[in-house]
């Protein structure tokens, strides 16, 4: 891929995850209702078109570095930090550190160094690390390895990998399995593989369909995103989709892989070719919203590159990028775009 094309499609992908997480964050898992009502005492749009005006409980800070404030429009300066933007840094550092070729041991080795907390899955295994476990078995612990936690570290490694799905679905393997096992896998699988494929599809569709010929056929993965991808062009809005994962799953739990990565591809066929409608379906949605909007807005970033990434969504950015690693509370936007191509080669 010509460098300079690589490069405005990388900065749209991490720019418009990074938009898509800290519009869903501070609404993440909201029943569609409640996102409805603050919408319209806001006087926001719904499916949102922009950052809130308003959020709940603005004074309560996230990760221990940003108060909810930030995550509005006004008060924001930098991303605001959140596990789906940190996760895709850490994985960044991960490859510039152990390369191409790391392992399931080079993780654990990263995750002990600069990962000062986590969440479910990645909570208990980080607790079965500093117990001394090994890290391929650091997942054998835990009732969550099927959850959303594998499938939102895959971006980092299809943005490592951009257009070699192929390649993007082998890299993330090492770092699935430190955390996740059966769909919880193909999950990061199914990211890492679509996301680099979006580099040189025409359509986000299209990047999803590629991203799924790398996870097992007869997988309960595979079946559930071939029954949503069914509804392409029967769907009719962000509500119809979200009756629809309610039916299909209504005892599994809101962060699950599964349920969500349908509803990231009913936000994407909601979006069609414009990548702030595919965010803001994917919020309007629910579930694991933030999670699911940071994916859709990587492949729709991927696939149209800066050329549609509407200044709006990046402009209170500031070119920086908040974490809770150690070490590491701040990042450039564009330094981190110009390590991946580097890591392209």
């Amino acid at each position: 891929m010509d460098k300079k094309i690589l490069k405005d499609k990388l900065k749209a992908a991490f720019i418009m995850r990074c938009a898509g997480c800290t519009l869903g964050a501070p609404v993440e898992n909201f029943p569609v209702a409640e996102m409805e009502s603050i919408a319209k005492n806001n006087g926001d749009n719904y499916p949102p078109s922009d950052y809130w005006t308003e959020v709940p409980d603005p004074d309560s800070v996230r990760y221990g570095v940003s108060p909810r404030r930030a995550f509005t429009k006004s008060g924001m300066n930098g991303v605001p930090v959140d596990d789906d933007t940190t996760y895709t840094l850490l994985n960044l550092l991960l490859l510039e550190k152990y390369g191409l070729k790391y392992t399931v041991e080079d993780v654990g080795k990263l995750w002990l160094d600069l990962l000062p907390y986590a969440c479910t899955a990645e909570d208990e295994a980080l607790k079965e690390l500093r117990k001394g476990t090994p890290a391929a078995n650091a997942g054998d612990y835990n009732d969550y390895v099927e959850w959303i936690g594998g499938a939102i570290r895959g971006d980092a490694f299809g943005y490592a990998r951009a257009g070699k799905p192929a390649e993007a679905a082998r890299l993330c393997l090492g770092d699935a399995m430190l955390t996740h096992r059966k769909n919880g896998v193909y999950g990061e699988i199914f990211t890492a593989s679509a996301i680099a494929a979006a580099f040189e599809s025409k359509t986000p569709l299209e990047a999803v369909r590629e991203g799924m010929k790398y996870i097992p056929g007869d997988s309960e993965l595979k079946l559930q995103l071939d029954w949503a991808l069914g509804y392409e062009g029967k769907l009719k809005d962000y509500r119809h989709a979200r009756a629809l994962l309610d039916g299909r799953f209504p005892d599994m739990n809101c962060v699950h892989t599964i349920n969500n990565m349908c509803a990231l591809v009913f936000a994407l066929i909601l979006g069609g070719d414009d990548p702030s409608s595919c965010i803001g379906n994917s919020v309007a949605i629910g579930l694991d919203n933030d999670c699911n909007a940071a994916t859709a807005g990587s492949i729709a970033g991927a696939c149209f590159g800066m050329e549609k990434t509407e200044k709006k969504w990046y402009e209170p950015f500031n070119n920086k990028v908040l974490s809770y690693i150690n070490g590491y509370p701040e990042f450039e936007i564009d330094d981190v775009v110009e390590r991946f191509v580097k890591l392209n080669g």
